[in-house]
């Protein structure tokens, strides 16, 4: 175990020399939210791969596979074809936009004052996000070093707290390359081919199981389609999503650099499944499903590739959390606070000029990070607070973000209503029907899409002038203030 051990902990103390290396370049808000908005095809590959991909793909996607087959690569599949719907369909209008957050879009295309209310929607959301991750460090800490759980919880945070405050975006998108290497090595490379031979091939694991595990559809038709309006739709209109097309050099890296990404994860769904399935074979009676990585990975990986497929698990945790963290303090400081100090600039954007703005996105992802350990220290389970975020987000801003981008006739009232009626519906089923039931997206998205229409339809169009603002931002026609003549990156 010295070699896993030492594998970790060079692991962790390199992604806090990446973090130090990062704050040289993090030196304008640009720099530090959204990389300087120049990173080309390989670097936004990577990154966007890595944020997509946590813990819930590689942990909860092994798990799902040692549950119910080849059919619990859904979950994954879903995230996959919803970021390649976000990067064909919507990515270059997206990166054309030069903003840094989904509710400043949203006040260019409608005229409004709509951060506060669709920001807290979006920071509940990253907020939950980030804690979901940080938990997971418990885990995989108990697994690699035997840690309490608090304790744990504390080193993971403490290490995604430190590099994403010290380079905000730079130091996360090279941190996440790195995350994004050991992941395709551990998990495809390593564990998939290693994991399948011991479990006898794929005809050895036909002959030991069900032929359910090998069905399409074991896991429930219901089951897929709400994954496809929870994750698919929620790739569309995450802030930790959009924050990471703001980062690429212009729309075409952002179309294809996303495009390979999405592709990349409809592969790690397969190979999370196939694993899963694997591990079912070689120990059938594990307690719960999600024991289903660390068992395959503790009593079948030899000495030295089992710290590097550990560190892939935690590599995995660690995009997702920072990815998570710094869209949570962007929300919070962007539309949020500086929206409250009523310090408001045209074009949808804020400002306090005596302000110094990477020292406060600074303060906030300190500040953001240390609730998001603390939460995650008090609470031992965040399903249900994750599916309430989830809700909300889909329920209540997929139809006002969608309808923005693609129907001339939304309004801002109509836009703000169906974020108030999905949100509350979503929230009034949830109390009926219970947190985790289907039904609350699927009436929350009905409410909110008829309301949209329905008040932009009788209510006063949108000023002419500001949909001419809009269109000129979509042609790419950023402000002044955006534009940069840095070098782009690869």
């Amino acid at each position: 175990m010295v070699v896993d051990y030492a594998v970790i902990i060079l692991y962790l103390v390199g992604m806090l020399a990446v973090g130090w290396w990062g704050m040289r370049r993090a030196k304008s808000k640009s720099e530090f939210l959204v990389a300087g908005r120049r990173l080309g095809p390989s670097l936004y590959s990577g990154t966007m791969a890595a944020i997509v991909l946590g813990g819930a793909s590689t942990i909860g996607g092994v798990g799902l596979g040692y549950q119910y087959g080849l059919s619990g690569a859904w979950l994954v599949f879903t995230i996959g074809f919803g970021l390649l719907a976000l990067s064909i369909f919507f990515s270059a209008r997206i990166s054309r936009l030069k903003v840094y957050t989904v509710s400043q879009m949203l006040d260019l295309r409608y005229g409004g004052s709509s951060s506060v209310i669709s920001g807290l929607v979006m920071w509940a959301y990253t907020l939950m996000l980030a804690v979901t991750s940080t938990i997971a460090y418990a885990t995989i800490f108990d697994v690699i070093f035997g840690l309490d759980r608090t304790l744990a919880i504390m080193l993971g945070g403490a290490v995604v707290i430190a590099y994403s405050t010290l380079g905000g975006m730079w130091s996360i998108t090279l941190t996440d390359m790195v995350q994004f290497v050991v992941k395709s090595v551990g998990v495809l490379l390593l564990l998939l081919p290693i994991a399948v031979y011991k479990a006898g091939g794929i005809d050895g694991m036909r002959e030991q199981l069900p032929d359910d595990y090998f069905s399409p559809m074991n896991i429930g038709v219901q089951t897929v389609f709400t994954y496809v309006l929870i994750y698919s739709f929620g790739m569309l209109i995450g802030q930790d999503i959009w924050q990471r097309v703001f980062t690429a050099r212009s729309d075409t890296v952002a179309k294809r650099g996303g495009t390979v990404a999405g592709v990349y994860c409809l592969v790690y769904a397969i190979a999370g499944a196939a694993i899963g399935t694997a591990t079912k074979v070689l120990h059938p009676h594990l307690d719960s499903p999600d024991a289903a990585f660390a068992t395959i990975v503790g009593e079948t990986l030899p000495v030295g590739v089992k710290g590097l497929v550990l560190a892939a698990a935690l590599s995995a945790v660690m995009s997702t959390s920072s990815g998570a963290l710094i869209a949570c303090a962007t929300v919070a400081n962007n539309d949020i606070w500086m929206r409250l100090r009523r310090t408001v600039v045209p074009g949808g954007g804020v400002r306090d000029e005596t302000h110094d703005e990477v020292r406060g996105n600074r303060i906030f992802i300190l500040v953001m990070g240390a609730a998001v350990v603390a939460i995650s220290i008090a609470l031992n389970d965040v399903v249900e607070a994750l599916t309430v975020a989830y809700n909300l987000l889909v329920g209540g801003l997929l139809v006002p973000i969608l309808g923005g981008l693609v129907w001339k006739r939304g309004t801002a009232v109509g836009a703000l209503s169906a974020t108030v009626v999905g949100g509350v519906t979503v929230v009034a089923v949830m109390a009926w029907k219970g947190v985790l039931a289907n039904e609350a997206i699927y009436y929350g998205l009905l409410a909110s899409l008829v309301t949209h229409i329905a008040v932009s339809l009788i209510s006063k169009p949108t000023d002419p002038a500001v949909l001419a603002a809009w269109r000129a931002r979509l042609a790419g026609e950023a402000r002044a203030d955006e534009r940069t003549d840095a070098p782009a990156e690869v």
